[in-house]
């Protein structure tokens, strides 16, 4: 438990203090952000604001738990570097795209093929290494089994798990790629999702059938729980130090090095702590916004006719007026609500055995 405060703390601190200082050399180097002509007109004003601060965020991270493991004097574990190692892969793939952006300044950065291309090196190998290092229990990070609270009884076989799996990151990376619009409105909501994770991950610590024994229906067969919410702390530090300077007006935008990073970390916590399905629900303002757009692009090609204003759902209230700030807190309160759910109905899965 010392670790997961010292995890969250030392993240939250470094990214507290490190943001001004990518700020400045960001600045200096002329790396601002470019705002597309066809979006709302109040966005103009951000243009030349620096961006790819996300990498302030994987740094801030990665620090706060290796420095958690250092002071604790602890070994990390298979199950947490797999996912600090699928943050930072999905966070060098869009810093690359950052990167393009900027230099060549055009609002599109890396080509679709090559993008995709890191996206699946990366996803793939993830889910790959996730299924090896078995424990002293035989317990690999990652099952074949497709879960919701817990593990179900549905195996979806090796081949068929990765699969699942690479679609399960592309959908949370996308998801809060799509989700970071607005100033702090993905970096909140990420605060909120993985405070959920640092608490499943204790959670299934405390009741894991290594202490509470395997002929108990309520207990978890995860491997390495407090790792994860260790893992899942650090990322809720760096995110919340990084929303001081991102929040409206924004100093500094995550970019896609971020919004890629803090959804591989999402979809890494889903499958090692064994709720892929039950992350849609809390990660539910993410799949909300990604429907919007799925519903707005199938609308229009279906019908020539469009169901919103602008896509993603966030710019559709822009343009009906809302300002900017009433906007992201009003999703942070439907990113909170959809956490409480999603945690309700993990803890009732617990009292019912499922």
């Amino acid at each position: 438990m010392r670790a997961v405060l010292l995890s969250g703390g030392i993240a939250l601190v470094l990214s507290l203090i490190g943001t001004p200082l990518a700020i400045r050399i960001l600045v200096k180097r002329g790396y601002g952000q470019l705002i597309r002509d066809d979006g709302p007109q109040g966005h103009h004003s951000k243009r030349g604001t620096p961006t790819m601060g996300g990498a302030v965020i994987i740094l801030a991270a990665l620090l706060g738990y290796a420095g958690a493991k250092a002071l604790t004097l602890e070994k990390p574990s298979a199950s947490a570097i797999l996912v600090l190692y699928l943050m930072a892969g999905l966070g060098l793939v869009g810093f690359v795209d950052d990167f393009i952006k900027i230099v060549k300044q055009r609002s599109l950065g890396l080509r679709a093929k090559a993008k995709l291309a890191g996206q699946s090196f990366v996803g793939i190998s993830f889910a790959i290494l996730a299924l090896q290092f078995p424990n002293s229990r035989d317990i690999t990070p990652a099952s074949t089994h497709l879960s919701f609270v817990t593990d179900t009884a549905l195996n979806l076989t090796p081949v068929f798990f990765v699969i699942w799996a690479y679609i399960l990151i592309a959908g949370h990376s996308n998801g809060v790629n799509l989700t970071d619009g607005l100033d702090g409105l993905a970096t909140g909501a990420s605060v909120i999702v993985f405070g959920a994770y640092t608490f499943i991950g204790v959670w299934q610590h405390g009741q894991s059938c290594a202490y509470v024994g395997s002929a108990s229906s309520a207990c978890y067969d995860v491997r390495d729980p407090l790792d994860l919410a260790i893992v899942a702390a650090a990322m809720m530090g760096s995110c919340f130090g990084f929303l001081w300077w991102n929040t409206s007006p924004a100093k500094i935008f995550m970019g896609d090095t971020g919004s890629l990073a803090l959804g591989g970390a999402l979809a890494g916590l889903a499958i090692c702590t064994q709720t892929e399905l039950l992350s849609a629900l809390l990660g539910g303002l993410f799949l909300i916004i990604s429907l919007s757009v799925i519903i707005q692009v199938g609308f229009f090609k279906m019908t020539g006719k469009r169901v919103f204003r602008m896509a993603p759902l966030q710019h559709h209230f822009e343009l009906k007026g809302w300002p900017e700030v009433l906007i992201v807190v009003r999703f942070w309160i439907i990113a909170g609500l959809c956490v409480i759910l999603g945690i309700g109905i993990f803890y009732a899965g617990w009292v019912t055995g499922k």
